[in-house]
């Protein structure tokens, strides 16, 4: 299949795939979705939601009661299956009883799309289940590369692609918490010096469930021909999702979030983007726009956008970032 093939299949829209007679997926509308919650109980605030979006992502009580409920319910069904298969194979196997691993759901999609408000909701919907499981939630943002390595591979400027992150960490990462591993270290970022903070870990102490956010994480990598095992990151994912919009309405977003930021973050002396709030409102305009274009839009259509058929499901966002259309693989 030749470059061009694979950007044009990269772009077609979930509509395409419905329309098709052999998608993998089931699809509904939001308001078929929503009727999927039942009985499953709000148990956030209106102020909690407020605290858990990100800027420039408008979501509400109203959005969580109906798309995120629905989610909680599935994904609380998903990890109630593993857990009974996970007796059922001790069983068959005789083995004396262990700890269950963590149940790993990775959360995929562009920037500006909405993934960390996306993880933070679902991390404190559950927890919040009657089990009161332990959740924990962990940004892919940490495994990124130091910034003196990108500027010395000359990657800045294709942060966020691929290459400019420590998979041999992330796989490393991963295989302790599938392990059963005990204080296990995430690696921490600071998104106010744009860089890894050296020495300042999260510690994972085997949750029962594990959230793990990042933009590329249904990559796919090259296959080597003798053989030998080369795991990838959704390898580990007992359940994917990936966030997704037109490549338009992302782009607004971004822009929209770089101008809100140049008003509120940037203005710290001490953030990396800090130059960016004394310049003129056209100049910033311009800056916005060019990192879009010459960075964030390259790596959706060469890198993430790809990666949506890999994800168990998918939530298609419209305008003010509400979920219009979701897809669930078939079983």
């Amino acid at each position: 299949m030749t470059p061009a093939m694979k950007n044009a299949g990269a772009a077609e829209t979930l509509d395409h795939f419905q329309a098709t007679d052999y998608s993998p997926y089931n699809f509904f509308s939001s308001e078929e979705w929503s009727r999927f919650r039942a009985d499953t109980p709000l148990t956030l605030t209106a102020d909690e939601v407020r605290r858990l979006r990100s800027i420039g992502d408008p979501v509400d009580l109203d959005e969580v009661r109906r798309i995120y409920l629905s989610l909680s319910r599935l994904l609380s069904s998903h990890v109630e299956s593993s857990q009974m298969l996970f007796a059922q194979r001790n069983r068959f196997l005789s083995m004396s009883a262990v700890a269950k691993t963590p149940f790993v759901i990775g959360i995929a999609g562009s920037v500006a799309v909405g993934k960390s408000t996306t993880a933070r909701i679902l991390k404190e919907l559950l927890q919040r289940w009657p089990s009161s499981p332990k959740v924990d939630l962990v940004t892919t943002d940490g495994f990124l590369y130091p910034n003196a390595v990108l500027t010395r591979e000359d990657l800045m400027n294709r942060k966020g692609f691929p290459e400019s992150y420590d998979i041999g960490a992330v796989l490393r990462f991963l295989s302790a918490i599938k392990a059963g591993l005990p204080n296990v270290k995430a690696p921490c970022y600071s998104h106010l010096t744009y860089d890894v903070l050296p020495d300042e870990f999260t510690i994972i102490d085997r949750p029962d469930i594990l959230i793990f956010e990042g933009i590329n994480v249904l990559q796919s990598r090259n296959l080597p021909e003798d053989g030998k095992i080369v795991p990838m990151v959704s390898d580990f994912f007992d359940f994917s999702i990936y966030i997704d919009a037109d490549e338009k309405l992302i782009h607004n977003w971004y822009v929209h979030r770089f101008m809100r930021l140049r008003e509120t973050a940037f203005r710290d002396p001490n953030s990396y983007f800090h130059r960016y709030s004394t310049i003129s409102e056209e100049e910033a305009m311009a800056i916005a726009e060019d990192l879009w274009a010459n960075i964030n839009l390259k790596n959706l259509r060469q890198n993430i956008l790809p990666t949506r058929p890999r994800a168990d499901l998918i939530l298609q966002k419209g305008k003010n970032h509400l979920v219009e259309k979701v897809a669930l693989r078939k079983l």
